[in-house]
């Protein structure tokens, strides 16, 4: 029964959340949806559109609705890495250096505009992104936890942009487009702002504290093998699609489940269903995937290719309880 319980309150805080973000982002309940099960997942999320859809105002009100540390790292060309992670600086008082540290330390960081700092500046983020740690002068310092990175991008502007490499790409759990809303919520949009409502003036409805037992929570729901498997099918299948030149890497299958296992627990469920893995691969493997030329100049998209993948990958048949 306490497990029960506990998968429920994982539901509620994510409720929270949820809701509290959309009193700002109208009319896009999927977008927000997954944007929360990145954060119970504490994975790192890329929001990529055009501009003016509301990128960064969705990173800003989930950074707004926990109660940690957030940062906003504004990405530009003269940025430079140890903005990011931080420097040794010599204190001629006590004769010695001290570590001042970076943007990244934070439990949220806000990376706007990531592809407009330089390519050294980007791979800044690699570690910490990887391994929650930062290493200046040959000594490592430990980010606070939980810890994600937020990242927006404008994929139609190429000048002042440096494109993000694969092995970056790579590091996100998932990547969401917010796309245009629709015309009654975009009439909701013009009023909020009109009214002043915007993400500084949403409150943290979830502390630090319980949004780590709520993480911890989401790794305890139960995977059954056979849905691992298939996780890791589907993942496979992208790296032998005829369209793609290179798929999805095992970071893909296990950003699979770690997903799933986060949407489960927003529905009050301790274990994943092939569903919840289906609901979340185009996210989660969209940006693994490298299409081939003949492909890309017939203008194929990596969604079409995870869907193609998805219809051919026969799902486990599992009964009420994920087994």
């Amino acid at each position: 029964m306490g497990v029960r319980v506990s998968h429920a309150r994982t539901g509620e805080i994510a409720a929270l959340i949820v809701g509290n973000v959309q009193h700002v982002v109208r009319g896009k309940p999927e977008l927000v949806r997954l944007a929360v099960a990145a954060l119970l997942a504490e994975g790192h999320l890329l929001v990529e559109d055009v501009p003016g859809v509301g990128k960064t105002t969705l990173a800003r009100c989930l950074a707004r609705s926990i109660g940690g540390r957030w940062s906003r790292i504004q990405f530009t060309p003269d940025l430079l890495p140890g903005d990011i992670t931080g420097v040794n600086v010599f204190h001629q008082k006590d004769e010695e250096f001290g570590f001042h540290p970076g943007g990244v330390f934070a439990n949220l960081v806000v990376a706007d505009e990531i592809n407009r700092g330089t390519p050294k500046t980007q791979s800044a983020l690699l570690e910490v992104m990887s391994e929650r740690r930062v290493t200046v002068d040959a000594v490592a310092h430990e980010v606070p936890r939980p810890f994600l990175v937020v990242a927006t991008q404008n994929p139609i502007e190429m000048e002042g942009t440096y494109r993000l490499p694969e092995a970056q790409l790579d590091r996100f759990l998932m990547r969401l487009s917010v796309g245009y809303p629709d015309l009654a919520a975009e009439v909701l949009v013009v009023m909020s702002e009109c009214a002043g409502v915007n993400p500084d003036e949403l409150p943290a409805v979830v502390d630090i504290g319980d949004l780590r037992q709520a993480i911890e929570q989401v790794r305890r729901s139960h995977v059954d093998p056979a849905v691992v498997e298939y996780a890791v099918r589907i993942a496979a299948a992208t790296r032998e699609h005829a369209a793609a030149r290179f798929g999805a890497s095992p970071r893909g299958s296990i950003a699979l489940v770690r997903t799933a296992q986060a949407l489960a627990a927003m529905d009050g469920r301790g274990f994943v269903t092939p569903d919840d893995i289906k609901d979340v691969a185009v996210p989660v493997l969209a940006h693994r995937i490298v299409l081939t030329a003949d492909a890309e100049l017939n203008q194929r998209s990596t969604g079409e290719v995870i869907a193609e993948v998805l219809a051919a990958t026969p799902a486990p048949a599992t009964n009420a309880a994920g087994r």
